[in-house]
């Protein structure tokens, strides 16, 4: 609830590690919240570990949506999550609850904040560029799609063939830019949302991110693969890419050893972190608070304001 007594959803925005969960649970017992996950790997069902994912019991009895919604056979959409996070957002405050929208996946915290609409599909574009991905690999092609279009290049994952062959697919089709597809970043954000992030000192968030891996990997992530793997789970999908996950099916195939295993882990982490600084940074709506702090009090103050 805002100063006014107006129902507005609250954003928590930021990088990997940064205290978002925690800070998404305390706002929503204080503003009688629900929670909508905006983390694309928390979709999974059993990819709990080596997402993150805040554990039911401790959820508080908090309300969590967007959560265990895809298996991990399937690929994740933005337009899908799209269509039913607005739907989720707007149920909460038809019953005058406040939306806490909590996560840190660029793109799905930008469709989900503004009003983005995706331009269309056309399988033959589409299929010429798996072609090509077939012919050349996903890393020539996202070396391609680097010189066309460097900004989108920076915000795609470079093993990420569906994305990279979807933002070339839109550049032809478009014939502009991916970005230019997107809403301005200083149009007002859907529903009045009051955007927070998280801002983190390098020094303060790397070791962090090292604990947490270990954490993760010590807490069971391997089993948690394994039993994955006996779902579906294989490298070449969307989940199979997902930060750690990647790393221990690489383990098996022989490609790492189980130490290598972990450091690619933490500085896979650290890199995508450096993406998602750089992609938050550029949103002059957001109101950051400083994630050493204390970040539920600095984040009522600023709603009150």
């Amino acid at each position: 609830m805002t100063g006014h007594g107006q129902r507005t959803p609250i954003a928590v925005v930021g990088p990997t590690a940064s205290g978002k969960s925690a800070l998404g649970l305390a706002l929503a017992h204080a503003l009688d919240g629900e929670i909508v996950n905006v983390d694309s790997m928390q979709l999974y069902r059993g990819m709990d570990i080596g997402t993150a994912k805040m554990p039911l019991v401790e959820r508080e009895g908090v309300p969590h949506h967007q959560i265990d919604v895809l298996d991990v056979t399937e690929d994740a959409s933005v337009a899908r999550y799209q269509r039913e996070a607005v739907t989720d957002v707007e149920d909460i405050l038809g019953r005058g609850k406040t939306p806490i929208l909590v996560g840190g996946s660029m793109l799905y915290v930008q469709a989900l904040v503004d009003d983005w609409n995706f331009p269309p599909t056309d399988p033959v574009v589409r299929g010429r560029y798996r072609e090509r991905l077939d012919e050349i690999g996903v890393v020539a092609l996202h070396a391609e799609l680097a010189a066309v279009d460097p900004a989108a290049a920076a915000v795609i994952e470079t093993n990420d063939p569906r994305r990279t062959v979807r933002a070339l697919e839109v550049i032809e089709l478009t014939g502009r830019p991916f970005a230019a597809s997107q809403p301005p970043i200083d149009a007002p954000p859907r529903w009045g949302t009051r955007i927070l992030g998280l801002a983190t000192d390098p020094d303060w968030l790397n070791p962090r991110i090292e604990l947490r891996t270990r954490q993760m990997f010590d807490g069971g992530l391997v089993d948690e693969v394994a039993r994955l793997r006996e779902s579906g789970l294989v490298a070449d999908s969307t989940a199979g890419r997902a930060i750690g996950y990647a790393q221990v099916l690489a383990h098996w195939r022989g490609e790492l050893t189980a130490e290598e295993m972990v450091e690619r882990t933490v500085t896979g982490t650290r890199r995508y972190v450096r993406r998602q600084r750089s992609w938050f940074r550029r949103d002059p709506r957001t109101v950051w608070l400083d994630a050493a702090g204390d970040t539920v009090g600095q984040a009522l103050e600023s709603l009150d304001s």
